[in-house]
């Protein structure tokens, strides 16, 4: 478990000191949003039930191919192949000095903010006229060798959604399967916008973080939290009654913003969220290394999707980070979802497909994928941590590892990680396709 928890006190201590001596120099008062990010249509809509696993292993590329099409005015790859906002690059804590050199080659500053949670401060530069975002990050990096400097990515959801079915409300659940209340717990979400007018989140309790104050309803941030909390006869989530922290890092667009990330972890730092369930995958980014270890030395639990890249695909972020922890999904027999990456980055499995999720506007829709495994995990986590805490958060992990039951290899394995969990758990309503 200490594998998973390392504290470097010393990076943030030096964070810190960082932060501070940047508020002293005054930073301009900047528009509270980045420049909008188009909408994406998602290809594989409606396309669940026919559907073989090598289409879902595209899903992602299919989706980032599609934001380049749509505004490549504004969004471009990074040398390998992620997606990032054209011309911007980020930095944690620089130093005054580093500041003013950025400025005197032609750097403008386009946010910066001060994430007091975390005793960091987030600054997206914007390049200079007529330098490209790759010649930027290197220009900065060498103006700043011991800086933190990375592109702005953009992160997208890990899993797929078929059209909505029937709004009408499913059948009443028997006895034995009423799940218990939650009523004084927190958990953390970080996705697209939630319906709250939904069904069976219309009566459940949402502090949200919202874009210019307004929500945005989106399908995948929707099913996600009816997952966690939802609540309604025939309806499961598994943490009915527990307090839902929503944060909408898309704003109604097709991914989500490193630097709107980095806001809303901050958020969930000063709320005192233990547990934050993170059902987006991306890239590899300095910024969120350091975002990551600020967090969870704290005792916050990040609990993320590994993705559905394929078996052979490399590790997608923030699952993969060693203090995060990495869900993977299994069908109705208990098997991998043949889309489902695998490594070390998987700690736990749980049901990813067979289910059906709240949809904006009030329906039910089938959907799959390790994203909604993960909020499985992460509610299972929250229910026995009151605020974060370090020891605390061992501790939780360790009980839930307790309880998994070991499918393929014996012990941990790259597929299973430490097992299935919650496998007596239902969320959603039952989809009637095969997995």
């Amino acid at each position: 478990m200490n594998r998973r928890f390392r504290i470097i006190g010393i990076l943030l201590i030096a964070a810190g000191a960082a932060t501070g001596a940047l508020a002293q120099i005054g930073l301009p008062q900047l528009p509270p949003q980045l420049p909008r990010l188009p909408p994406v249509t998602d290809p594989l809509i409606g396309s669940l039930r026919t559907a073989q696993s090598a289409p879902l292993t595209e899903a992602r590329k299919l989706r980032v191919r599609e934001l380049l099409r749509t505004e490549r005015e504004t969004v471009e790859s990074d040398p390998d192949g992620q997606p990032i906002l054209r011309r911007q690059v980020g930095a944690l804590s620089p130093s005054p000095e580093a500041l003013d050199r950025a400025r005197a080659e032609g750097f403008a500053v386009l946010r910066a903010e001060s994430l007091v949670g975390l005793d960091l401060t987030l600054v997206v530069f914007e390049a200079p006229e007529g330098m490209s975002t790759r010649r930027a990050l290197k220009r900065l990096r060498e103006l700043d060798p011991d800086g933190s400097y990375d592109y702005n990515h953009l992160y997208v959801d890990a899993g797929v959604q078929a059209e909505p079915a029937d709004p009408a409300p499913p059948p009443p659940p028997s006895v034995e399967t009423k799940p218990a209340s939650f009523p004084a717990a927190r958990i953390g979400l970080i996705d697209s916008g939630v319906d709250g007018t939904h069904p069976v989140l219309a009566g459940t309790s949402i502090v949200r973080q919202d874009c210019d104050e307004k929500p945005i309803p989106a399908p995948h941030g929707t099913a996600v939290a009816s997952l966690l909390i939802g609540k309604a006869d025939g309806f499961r989530g598994v943490m009915p009654g527990a307090t839902l922290y929503a944060a909408d890092i898309f704003c109604g667009h097709g991914g989500g913003s490193m630097s709107l990330l980095a806001v809303a972890l901050d958020w969930m730092a000063r709320e005192q969220v233990p547990v934050v369930n993170i059902s987006l995958v991306g890239a590899k980014s300095i910024l969120l290394t350091g975002l990551v270890r600020a967090m969870t030395a704290r005792g916050h639990l990040l609990v993320a999707a590994v993705g559905n890249d394929g078996p052979t695909a490399p590790p997608l972020y923030p699952a993969a980070y060693p203090d995060v922890v990495g869900v993977t999904g299994v069908d109705a027999r208990h098997k991998v979802l043949p889309e489902a990456c695998r490594g070390e980055q998987v700690d736990f499995a749980a049901a990813g497909a067979g289910l059906e999720a709240a949809a904006v506007g009030g329906g039910y829709g089938e959907v799959r994928g390790t994203s909604f495994a993960t909020p499985i995990v992460a509610a299972l986590l929250a229910g026995s941590l009151a605020a974060p805490d370090f020891a605390n958060a061992q501790r939780a992990l360790a009980a839930l590892e307790s309880t998994a039951i070991d499918l393929g290899n014996n012990g941990i394995d790259p597929t299973y990680g430490k097992g299935l969990v919650g496998s007596s758990l239902q969320p959603g309503r039952i989809a009637s396709a095969n997995p």
